[in-house]
């Protein structure tokens, strides 16, 4: 599927930090169809038990995913939110070490409220976690006072991606 745009990484989120030296540092790109899509990998100081992550940092991905849907939707980095409730569901242990691909999409959206929903999926294209994330839509300085979108969203990095293979 075609790649519209590659979105921005932050300085210091779990999930796509780029200065976060624990963190997932995910790239995440506007898809063709409104869908959002990372591919990423876990390493080893995101695991649970041995060989596998901690459910957590699964659910921080796919809550990740979910506002970037919007925001694959919209076209850009637009509008904020935060979460209402999340419901994940771990339907295969999830490795570190490995190729995974991540996608979500926004299944409602209401006034100042978003549903969307969110994979984790295998190089085979398996799910291995997916969720159902509600989002209240505010804006950054309604999120934490003082907050400077632009400042902390502040890394576009281009790497030539264009197509990225979907099931």
């Amino acid at each position: 599927m075609k790649v519209i745009r590659k979105q921005r990484n932050s300085k210091m989120c779990a999930i796509c930090g780029l200065d976060n030296a624990y963190g997932v540092r995910a790239p995440f790109y506007s898809m063709e169809d409104g869908s959002v899509v990372s591919r990423f990998s876990f390493r080893e100081e995101h695991q649970s038990y041995p060989g596998r992550v901690h459910g957590g940092m699964i659910t921080a991905m796919l809550d990740e995913m979910g506002l970037r849907a919007l925001w694959a939707k919209e076209g850009g980095e637009f509008t904020y939110g935060v979460t209402l409730s999340l419901e994940t569901k771990y339907r295969l242990p999830v490795p570190y070490g490995v190729p995974l691909l991540g996608r979500g999409a926004i299944v409602r959206e209401t006034g100042n409220f978003l549903t969307a929903e969110c994979a984790i999926l295998d190089g085979s294209f398996r799910t291995l976690a997916n969720a159902t994330i509600k989002y209240i839509k505010l804006t950054p300085q309604q999120i934490e006072a003082g907050v400077n979108e632009h400042e902390e969203m502040c890394y576009l990095i281009e790497d030539g991606v264009t197509e990225i293979d979907l099931p």
